[in-house]
Formats: structure tokens, sequence, C-alpha cells
């Protein structure tokens, strides 16, 4: 191993192979199995965001509805607990892949992202969750000068269309927020996102399920999903629960209405969470506003700080396993620890000899378009929201009241949208997915290492709205 590898691995020889917000004396303890035969006006299935939200906000909009949630594991234990903290108002992936994919109703969009993103703040304070929810904002960072220009005609569309709350920064001003020598430019979205602690959003929204009066049952995975009566039943291992309706709210694990499956695949991500930093180390960095931030590359970094003062970085490599098979074995790969590292203090530089506490990996649900999509299933017994590749944090309470507006069948401002009535392309079997996504992968590297020029590959996929991101 070469002198600087050697660094780099010592940088990581104390850290646990442990999500950081999990390795947390405050969790919870596990909630009992369900054993026996359950009845409910509402099972809702999946105990991470996505399901949690469901159920909160079902009894919020009727108390007297009779809500069960069961969870395979426990609540938050796998991508709710995992990813960066990052919540964001944006539904679709950002504002480019809104803007080409959904032009006409991106004012629209905007405005329910910024009123999902309230609400989620409303809800923590009303509900006294202490997830270390702050409002601080994003900063895009360009650290080529490609990325540079894209940052400048995000900013001249969204200027175009009325978008208020981002701010174009020039070298000296980003950072003057936040130091780097790779900086060369960001775009600080000042009002659209929010830092906080992902695994205590999950706990505390488990919590206020529980109080309004939601019976969860945690280690009781739904193994099928079946029609009963004027209902549904799905069995656990030890039972059955009975429902009216079911919601879905499972994403990278393999849904119960088997034609979903094709249109998401798994996507292990990474990261690694500094030591609690020193008042002189942070002082050398900056970072008095405690923005997120993420740069702009295809494979692509995000990192923020923590309420302790410790520096969590993720992304860059985006692993996806031949057929989608799912395994605890994959929630680590070493190799991937020592290239984030390495970045990091390519970075950071003045932060040499920072050791990192934790390291850990997850799978994540991505899909064609990188945003949610939604449907229906069972004569509109069933509902289901996935897809959320990545940025699900914030945007899985929007999916929540997605999936209670089509059970009800109501009429709303969210099932008209073409985003919820439409599908992303699904993907296609293996071997053709290992090889589209290898082949996909390759060409953003490239595209990364030539000034952002994209391929004949990458060209044809964006014209015909596939892709591949975490």
């Amino acid at each position: 191993m070469a002198p600087a590898a050697m660094t780099f691995a010592s940088s990581l020889s104390d850290a646990q192979p442990v999500a950081f917000w999990l390795d947390d004396p405050g969790r919870p303890a596990a909630l009992p199995a369900l054993t026996g035969t359950e009845q409910c006006d509402l099972l809702v299935v999946g105990g991470g965001y996505s399901g949690l939200w469901t159920a909160l906000l079902a009894k919020e909009r009727d108390p007297g509805r009779d809500v069960v949630l069961i969870e395979g594991r426990e609540a938050g234990w796998a991508a709710s607990g995992r990813n960066g903290g990052f919540c964001a108002a944006s539904l679709t992936h950002g504002l480019g892949n809104g803007l080409a994919r959904w032009p006409e109703e991106m004012p629209l969009l905007e405005e329910l992202g910024a009123r999902n993103l309230d609400a989620i703040g409303e809800a923590v304070a009303r509900h006294g969750i202490d997830c270390d929810f702050e409002r601080t904002g994003e900063i895009d960072v360009a650290t080529e000068p490609h990325q540079l220009r894209e940052l400048h005609e995000v900013h001249e569309e969204a200027t175009r269309l009325g978008f208020s709350g981002r701010e174009l920064l020039d070298r000296d001003a980003v950072r003057a927020e936040v130091d780097s020598p790779t900086f060369l430019g960001g775009l600080w979205d000042r009002d659209g996102v929010a830092m906080l602690n992902p695994a205590r959003l999950a706990w505390g929204l488990k919590r206020a399920c529980r109080d309004l009066g939601v019976r969860v049952y945690e280690n009781t995975p739904g193994l099928d999903l079946v029609r009963h009566g004027a209902g549904m039943a799905v069995r656990t291992p030890y039972g059955r629960v009975l429902a009216r309706t079911v919601a879905l709210g499972t994403n990278v694990f393999p849904s119960l209405v088997r034609r979903v499956r094709p249109y998401t695949v798994p996507v292990y991500d990474y990261a690694l969470m500094t030591e609690p930093l020193s008042t002189e180390q942070l002082d050398s960095v900056g970072w008095k506003r405690r923005q997120g931030l993420g740069d702009s590359a295809n494979r692509f970094h995000y990192f923020r700080l923590t309420a302790d003062h410790r520096i969590l970085w993720g992304g860059y490599d985006a692993i996806y396993p031949f057929g989608g098979r799912l395994s605890a074995e994959r929630d680590h790969r070493p190799e991937t620890y020592l290239t984030l590292a390495r970045n990091f203090f390519r970075c950071f530089p003045q932060l040499e000899g920072v050791r990192f506490s934790h390291a850990w990996g997850g799978a994540i649900d991505t899909c064609s378009r990188f945003s949610a999509f939604f449907g229906t299933a069972h004569a509109g017994r069933v509902a289901y929201a996935a897809g959320y590749t990545g940025l699900g944090v914030g945007a899985t309470r929007f999916g929540a009241e997605v999936m209670l507006d089509l059970l009800d069948g109501a009429d709303t401002e969210r099932t008209r949208l073409a985003m919820v009535r439409s599908k992303p392309l699904p993907f296609p079997p293996e071997p053709v997915a290992w090889a589209g996504i290898g082949i996909t992968k390759w060409s953003m590297a490239r595209a990364d290492a030539n000034g952002g020029r994209r391929n004949l590959w990458l060209r044809a996929m964006d014209r015909l709205g596939l892709g591949f991101d975490s």
C-alpha cells in the first residue's frame, strides 16, 4: 500500500462498522412481534419514513381510523436510519430533474415541496421529536469549471421561473461559508433543506404514531398480500392482518405487489463520520451556518455537520448488486471507505489527522426517473409509493399524503399531478440491467473526467428519460 493510502487507512482504524445515527444509547427497545390475527381499517407495511408518515397522517386526518403498522425489523433500521439527514423540500430530486420531466408542473411541485418541508418542521415541534432539526439550507458546490457553468444555468432557470431562495456564490463567497481549496463556486438553496438526525426522526415518528393509537408491531415482515372478502389480508410469520386498505412503504425491499418490482433497483451507498472536531479544526473550515453540502459531480459526495460537531461524508460510489439481491454483507465495503477517506482529505486538507469514528452503508431504492412514483392495486384497496432515490427524508411525507389520497379515492392537487399519474420506465431483466447500469456508471465517470461531456450512451439515456443515481 502506498504511503498516502496508508495514511487514509489509518484514519479508519478505529471506525466502528455501524451507522452513527443508530449507535445511540437512546435507541428505543424493539416492540413485540404480531401474533395471531389483527383487524384494522388501514394496514401500513414498513416502518421507515414512508410507512411512519402514512400511519401518522392517517390518524391525524381521521382519529377514528383504526391503523396497524408492521415492520420487518425495527422502525428506522434501514435507509431511514442510515442516511445523511438531508431533509429537502424538492419532490423531484432537484430542480433540473423536475424541469426535464414536468416543466409545466414545476411551480406547483415547488410549492407543494415547500409546504411539505414546513409541515415536517411543524410535526417535529408538535410531537416533541428531538431530532436536531435545523433549517440551514444546502450549498451545491462546483469543483470543476463545467459544474460551475451548470450551476449558473440552474440559477438562471430558477430566476426566470420566479423561484426564490437560491443564491449564486463565487469562489471567494463559497469559501467564506465553507473553506475547501477544491471549491470554485456554489449555489446556495437557503430555504429548501433542513438538516436532522435521521434515526431520531424515525424513532420520534414511531412514538407519535403510538401516542395517536397506531398499533405498531416490529420484527413482523409482511410475507404476502391477498384479497380477503371486501378487503385484504397480509400474512406475517406468526399471524396475519385483515385490513380494509393497505399502504405499502417497503421501498428498497421487494414490493408485495409483484408488478411494481421491476420499477426499482437497490443501490448501496456508504458514509463516514468523523470524531468530534475541536474548535481549532472547525475554525479552519468555517461552516458557521452549518449548511448541508454536496458537490456537483455525477459521482458526488454529500457532507454536513452534526449537532456534536462531527462531519458526515458520504456518497461517490453507488453499488448495484447483480440481480438486485439485498445482503447485510454489502452494508460494509472497505474499498469504498478508503476512497471516501482519500476524497475527504482532498477536500479538507486542513483536517489532516482527523479520524473517523463510524463507517457504514446501506441500500436505497432508485428508479429510472430518480424521484418517487405512485399507484394502486387490487381495485384501489392497496396503494404504494417507491423510488425516492436518496431524497426520501422529506419527500416520503408527501408520498404518504398521496397514498392516503389514493386509498380514499380523493381528487386532490396531488393526485392530479402528472408526476403522480405517470410511471418511470422499468428496469430490464438480468443480465441486461447489470450491463446497462455498468455502462451507465462507466459513462458517468468518464463525463466527470471530461468536462461533463456526455457520451452517446448517456445522451441516448437522456432522450429515453432513463438514468441511474443514488
